[in-house]
């Protein structure tokens, strides 16, 4: 029988972070790899497509087309220990908080699965939903969770543990993510770049 659970909903990437998980490690692999230099044309191509098309799937994969799993591998784990530091301070007190007051708390990510869990592992959430990746073509999405995916995410998840999600609020910082926040209760919208609470 699915019971209904009161849930909290969290965005990553200037939510509870400042900067952008997924440009920040191209950034980190520029400067430890010479092969990203050599994919800048099909970058800048990218850049184009992406000023025309900005909810497409093609630019957003072929912009990271240089990443291979030993570059992840080898790249990801210093990088997530670098990053970190760029989490706002109230973020672990404000998740645990929500938990305390007997919520399941879900943190859903457009960003990798090969740097979201490893950037919150030591944050309690209940479930941590992001992007998939191919593993053999890491700049290849099998599940891109971002917009209205980030609700498939969590119906799917919700219906493994056999729940009904009330979703009592939802916090992000950016407009891409208004299908998540239009399901909740209360929207907590962040500003990116000093991590406080600002309005709509």
């Amino acid at each position: 029988m699915l019971r209904k659970t009161d849930v909290v909903v969290f965005d990553f990437d200037g939510t509870l972070s400042a900067r952008d998980s997924n440009v920040e490690f191209a950034k980190y692999c520029f400067r430890h790899s010479l092969r990203p230099w050599l994919f800048l044309p099909l970058m800048m191509v990218c850049g184009v497509i992406r000023w025309i098309k900005p909810h497409g799937l093609w630019w957003r994969e072929n912009i990271r087309r240089f990443l291979t799993p030993e570059m992840v591998k080898k790249f990801a784990p210093d990088f997530i220990k670098a990053h970190k530091r760029e989490r706002f301070g109230w973020a672990r007190e404000r998740v645990q908080a929500e938990r305390d007051a007997g919520r399941k708390v879900v943190l859903i990510s457009a960003s990798a699965d090969y740097l979201i869990p490893g950037l919150v592992r030591d944050i309690k959430f209940d479930a941590v939903l992001c992007s998939r990746m191919n593993k053999v073509k890491p700049w290849k999405y099998e599940y891109i969770c971002w917009g209205i995916k980030k609700v498939y995410a969590l119906d799917e998840w919700a219906k493994q543990n056999k729940i009904i999600p009330h979703v009592v609020r939802s916090y992000s910082d950016s407009k891409s993510d208004m299908p998540m926040m239009e399901i909740a209760d209360e929207q907590v919208w962040i500003n990116r770049k000093t991590g406080m609470r600002k309005d709509a």
